[in-house]
């Protein structure tokens, strides 16, 4: 009697479902996901016990940089600045809130220090579109030239050993407490327009949402934001010297902004205490 022969079956697997799914999971990430921003220089946060989280939104942070080899000590305790706003778009989205702190900050400069500083429109849109930056009043304009690209912007605030990099925050008199709208510096006049900003935006945005009891709550909290110290987040360098973060905190409180963020990265177990 012969042999029965069985029928081979195919071995190809249908991948069509699989390869929809894995589309769909990676649009899914990619839409939901939030992105890092770029920052000037790379700064490794000290780290801690504290699994308090910073706010993604209403957010001013305050990035002070490290040691650099190549740039040498001038490159340490340089200082730049990022607005974020509301994620609600009928609030103060980042662009209106970029756009507002740099208003102010230039009105209080020109007050401050008898200077005509002036941006066109197009330079004033492309601070909308910065995500952080460094640079003392006087090198705005070179910082903000339309006619330049991303790139040399980036080189621009990238070059730490160069003066004209960093937001000078040097406090110079001891006697500043009671000259504080008199002679501020760079990091002083952006705190003032912080203060003025916050306080201006949440009235009118008050008296416009009057009659809806949701987005009065949310304007209490964004009020409260910067009594609580949830506003404004300080990020340092691990190895940048205590002196030099002490500095940037006096700053703040010199300018009634007594209450702020460290921001740290999470403490592993085997790291020691010390």
């Amino acid at each position: 009697m012969g042999k029965v022969k069985i029928k081979r079956k195919s071995t190809l697997i249908d991948m069509t479902a699989m390869s929809d799914v894995t589309v769909l999971l990676l649009t899914f990430f990619m839409l939901t996901s939030t992105f890092l921003a770029k920052e000037p220089t790379v700064v490794n946060t000290p780290s801690s016990v504290s699994e308090e989280k910073v706010p993604m939104e209403n957010l001013v942070t305050i990035l002070i940089s490290g040691a650099d080899e190549k740039a040498g000590p001038e490159a340490e305790g340089k200082v730049f600045i990022s607005f974020t706003g509301s994620a609600d778009s009928t609030l103060i989205p980042t662009e209106n809130l970029r756009l507002a702190m740099l208003d102010a900050a230039v009105k209080i400069y020109n007050e401050k220090r008898g200077k005509d500083l002036k941006l066109t429109p197009a330079q004033k849109k492309v601070f909308t579109e910065l995500n952080m930056f460094g640079v003392p009043f006087e090198v705005l304009p070179e910082l903000l030239d339309p006619n330049v690209s991303q790139a040399v912007r980036d080189n621009l605030q990238g070059d730490m050993a160069s003066p004209k990099v960093g937001i000078p925050y040097d406090m110079g008199d001891p006697a500043r407490n009671k000259e504080r709208f008199g002679k501020l510096n760079d990091l002083q006049i952006w705190f003032e327009a912080i203060n003025q900003v916050s306080q201006t935006t949440h009235d009118d945005l008050l008296s416009k949402f009057s009659d809806d009891p949701a987005k009065a709550a949310s304007l209490a909290d964004l009020k409260g934001a910067l009594r609580t110290g949830k506003a404004i987040a300080v990020k340092a360098d691990r190895n940048t010297p205590v002196a030099i973060v002490e500095d940037v905190f006096d700053n703040l409180q010199t300018m009634n902004l007594n209450k702020f963020t460290l921001m740290t990265a999470l403490k592993s177990e085997d790291e020691p205490s010390n």
